[in-house]
C-alpha cells in the first residue's frame, strides 16, 4: 500500500504482531468539492473524551475500493468493516514504551467461516455474518452487501487500482481482463446471512484480505452517486465510526456508529483527522496540544524528540524506493536505470538523511515476510540475499560500474544526457532524500535532475498517469507473503506505476499464484524479484522503513499493525 511518508503485513491468521513498524490546520475549505461539509468540530463538550491527529494532507480517496494510501486506509477503517478485522491483543508493541499495543486478526462483520477444499484444486469459503450488523443509517448489512462490493472491486468500470487483490477469486481475471461479467465472480449469497467465497487455490493469506479496505462493504445505493464520499449524509459506512464533517483540506471528523454491534465498547466521542502537509505546524499542533497524534515532523527536529523519547519508533514492514518511468527515455533503457540505482549510496541516506533506524534496503522485499523455502527462522530478504548491501566490491566500484553503463547507453559521463525531473510529495523527509540523490546522480554521472514536489493527491496521480521521469515511491505489505510487494508490478497493474511490462516476469507472478505447494511459490517469487532487480532494473530500492509518532502522554489504548494502521476507536484518557 502506497505511503506518502516513507510505505506490510505480518504474521498470519490469528498470530498477534510483534510490532514492527506505520495544531490544528486551518479551517479553509475548497468550495469545490461537492457537497463539502463547513461546520467545525468543537472541544471536549461535556467532558467526553476526543482525540484530534494529523497524519497526512487531504486524502486522494476514502472510497475503500478505490483508496491506495495508508492514510486513506487509517481513516477507512474507522468507519468501515470488513468480514475480518484488526483488533487489539492487549500485548505491547516493541518500541512503543507502553504508548501502543499489538494487533491481532479477528472476526470483524463475520462471527465464523468454514472452509473446504473442493476436489478441482478450488477453495471455498462460507463467511457466517453476526446478528444485528447495520449501516450507519440503520439497515441491514447482508451478504448481498459483500457481493456487490466485491464484484465492484473487479469491475474493470470501477477502475479500482486494488483490484487484483482478489484475482485468486474465481473468474476474478477473467472479469478484470473484459472477458466475463462481474456477475460471474465466484462471490454468492447464500442467504442474507452467509457470504460465499470461491478462490481458485488456498491462500495462506486469505482471512488477511477479509480484513483490507478494498475488500469492505459498500452499498450499491449508496455508492451510485458518484460524490458520496465527500458529504456525512451520502458517506453511508458500516464501521464503528461515521463521518459527521468533512472540510476539504482541513478536517474530517467521525463520531461513534449507534448502530454499530460494538459501539459500547468504543472509547473516544469523537476523532478528528486534522488535514496537513506542513510538518512544523503539525509539530506545533502538537506541542500546543491541539493534536493528540503525529507521525511527521521536520526534519532537524527528529534527534532532539528521539532523545527526548517524545517520539516512538516501532518496526515497520515496507520499502522506500525510487521508481523510473520504464516506458519513457532515457529509463526506458535498463542500463540507465542500472546505472542510476548503483550510483545511489544508501547507507548515507538511513544514516545521515532519515535517522530513525531505517536499513539500507538489499532488495524489494523487505526483511520479516516470511519465507517457506529458507532455514527455521529465515525470512524472504535473508533467503534472498542482497542485491545491492554491502555493495558487492564497495559504492566507489558501483559507481565506476555504473559510468560504464551510462556510456554503454550513449551517455560518456553525462554528456548528451537530457535534464530529468524527480518527482516527490510535498513533505521535508521526502525533500532531503530527493536532494541527496540529485546531488549523488550529479556527482557520480554528470547528470543534471531537476526536483518537483506537489501535493500529495495530485502526485500520486501524476505518478499513476506516468507522467515523470523518476519519482518517489514506498509499499507496505498488505498481508504476510511476498506477493503483496510482488503482483504489483504484473503489466497493467493498477499500482504498477513503473508501467512495466515483462511476460517473463508475469509468467513467473501467475505461475506462483497459481500453486499451494509453499517451496515452488517462494522459489517462483524469488524468481521474478531476480527480474525485477537484476535483470529488468526496474524500482530503486533505498531503505526499509520504520514507523516514527508522537502521542499525547494522557491518551492510552492505541493499537498498531504493521500494514501501517494505527487504531484509535479504543483509546481513553488517562
Amino acid at each position: 500500500m502506497k505511503k506518502r511518508k516513507l510505505v506490510s503485513l505480518l504474521m498470519s491468521g490469528a498470530l498477534v504482531f510483534g510490532l514492527l513498524a506505520g495544531c490544528g490546520g486551518g479551517t479553509q475549505t475548497n468550495n469545490e468539492t461537492p457537497d463539502a461539509q463547513n461546520s467545525q468540530a468543537g472541544g471536549n463538550e461535556g467532558g467526553a473524551f476526543e482525540i484530534s491527529m494529523s497524519i497526512a494532507s487531504e486524502p486522494q480517496t476514502i472510497d475503500p475500493a478505490l483508496n491506495s494510501a495508508v492514510d486513506g486506509a487509517i481513516m477507512i477503517n474507522h468507519m468501515f468493516e470488513g468480514l475480518m478485522r484488526w483488533e487489539d491483543s492487549g500485548a505491547e508493541t516493541k518500541g512503543s514504551n507502553g504508548t501502543c499495543t499489538n494487533a491481532v486478526l479477528g472476526y470483524g462483520q463475520a462471527e465464523s467461516y468454514d472452509k473446504v477444499a473442493n476436489e478441482d484444486g478450488t477453495v471455498t469459503y462460507t463467511f457466517h455474518l453476526r446478528d444485528g450488523i447495520k449501516w450507519s443509517d440503520g439497515k441491514d448489512v447482508t451478504a448481498q452487501d459483500f457481493v456487490f462490493s466485491w464484484q465492484r472491486l473487479v469491475n474493470p468500470e470501477t477502475a479500482a487500482d486494488y483490484s487484483y487483490m482478489i484475482d485468486s477469486v474465481v473468474n476474478a481475471n477473467e472479469i478484470m481482463n473484459g472477458e466475463k461479467d462481474p456477475s460471474e465472480l465466484g462471490v454468492k449469497a447464500v442467504d442474507d446471512k452467509t457470504f460465499e467465497v470461491t478462490i481458485t487455490s488456498d491462500l495462506p493469506y486469505f482471512t488477511e484480505i477479509c480484513a483490507f479496505p478494498a475488500t469492505f462493504p459498500v452499498r450499491e445505493d449508496v455508492v451510485s452517486n458518484a460524490q458520496w464520499t465527500y458529504s456525512p449524509d451520502t458517506y453511508i459506512s458500516n464501521g464503528a465510526y461515521k463521518m459527521t464533517i468533512r472540510e476539504t483540506n482541513s478536517q474530517i471528523v467521525m463520531e461513534p456508529n449507534e448502530y454499530y454491534y460494538g459501539v459500547d465498547s468504543l472509547g473516544p466521542q469523537k476523532i478528528t483527522f486534522k488535514l496537513m502537509d506542513d510538518q512544523n505546524a503539525m509539530l506545533n499542533g502538537f506541542k500546543t496540544g491541539e493534536l493528540d497524534f503525529i507521525e511527521s515532523v521536520p526534519v532537524d527536529e527528529v534527534a532532539g524528540l528521539l532523545a527526548s523519547g517524545e517520539m516512538k519508533v516501532v518496526d515497520y514492514i515496507g520499502t522506500y524506493y525510487v521508481c523510473y518511468q520504464t516506458q519513457k527515455a532515457p529509463f526506458d533503457d535498463p542500463k540507465v536505470r542500472q546505472a542510476f540505482t548503483l550510483a545511489v549510496d544508501r547507507n548515507y541516506i538511513v544514516s545521515e538523511i532519515t535517522q530513525t533506524g531505517q536499513v539500507e534496503a538489499g532488495g524489494y522485499v523487505p526483511a520479516g515476510v516470511y519465507d517457506a523455502a529458507g532455514a527455521t527462522g529465515d525470512d524472504f530478504r535473508t533467503t534472498g540475499g542482497d542485491y545491492y548491501d554491502p555493495y558487492k566490491e564497495s559504492y566507489e566500484a558501483n559507481c565506476e560500474k555504473a559510468r560504464e553503463l551510462l556510456a554503454e547507453a550513449g551517455y560518456p559521463n553525462g554528456e548528451g544526457f537530457p535534464v530529468v525531473e524527480y518527482l516527490y510529495n510535498t513533505d521535508d523527509n521526502h525533500k532531503a532524500v530527493a536532494e541527496a540523490l540529485q546531488n549523488m546522480w550529479q556527482t557520480e554521472l554528470g547528470v543534471t535532475v531537476t526536483l518537483t514536489n506537489q501535493e500529495w493527491g495530485t502526485f500520486l496521480q501524476t505518478r499513476k498517469d506516468g507522467d515523470y521521469s523518476i519519482a518517489r515511491n514506498g509499499w507496505i505489505a498488505d498481508y504476510n507473503d511476498p506477493m503483496t510487494f510482488l503482483d504489483m508490478w504484473l503489466t497493467g497493474g493498477g499500482n504498477n506505476d513503473a508501467q512495466y511490462s515483462n511476460p517473463e516476469y508475469d509468467a513467473k507472478i501467475q505461475e506462483a499464484k497459481g500453486t499451494s505447494d509453499a517451496a515452488t511459490r517462494m522459489q517462483l517469487m524469488h524468481e521474478a524479484e531476480d527480474i525485477l532487480l537484476e535483470q529488468d532494473w526496474v524500482v530503486n530500492p533505498l531503505y526499509f522503513y520504520t514507523q516514527s509518532y508522537m502521542l499525547a502522554s494522557d491518551v492510552q489504548g492505541m493499537y498498531y499493525c504493521p500494514l501501517g494502521y494505527f487504531f484509535f476507536d479504543h483509546c481513553t484518557q488517562g
